[in-house]
């Protein structure tokens, strides 16, 4: 799994003698360090807006961390992502304990599932999902209150009265 981090990235157009005061923008963006987010930033805005790397200036990237990193939430994810065919729209959902395990998550997903690489996916909206609101069912699978998972193979632990060498291996297995 490789490490992202949230960054929040503000710019703004120069300021000339027409607009001695430019309108900021400030995104989210998830990147692998500070230099791929304002590369990104830049990307983004020069879509969305008539402004470039060259007219513009970055005001501030400061990293976002996780409020509650303890908790396991659901997230639901929007993006676009561009494949062999065409540009495609999806939702997905991902259980984790950050924004960023998530945001992780979805890329390793969509490029084993779409051959998607990082480059050419954007990320729209995470938001985090209550479990009533969760739509799939890979997710649902793990709301139960009483949810258990086997352990088949454990190790005895060794106490003093356990000889260090015995004529037998021991029994791992657990019925």
């Amino acid at each position: 799994m490789r490490h992202y981090h949230e960054y929040q990235v503000m710019g703004r157009k120069l300021p000339s003698v027409t607009d001695p005061k430019p309108k900021v923008f400030r995104m989210r963006i998830f990147a692998k360090n500070e230099v791929v987010a304002k590369s990104r930033f830049w990307y983004f805005l020069s879509q969305i807006h008539k402004l470039k790397k060259t007219s513009g200036e970055i005001i501030s990237v400061n990293e976002i961390f996780e409020k509650k990193p303890n908790v396991v939430k659901n997230f639901g994810i929007f993006l676009r992502y561009n494949s062999r065919s065409g540009t495609h729209n999806m939702y997905k959902e991902f259980r984790d304990i950050t924004r960023v395990g998530a945001i992780a998550q979805l890329y390793d997903d969509m490029a084993a599932r779409h051959s998607a690489r990082d480059k050419s996916i954007q990320i729209i909206q995470i938001e985090e999902v209550p479990n009533s609101k969760c739509r799939r069912p890979y997710v649902k699978q793990f709301h139960s209150p009483t949810l258990r998972f086997p352990l088949p193979h454990r190790a005895n632990r060794i106490t003093k009265a356990t000889p260090t060498f015995a004529r037998r291996r021991p029994s791992t297995y657990a019925c």
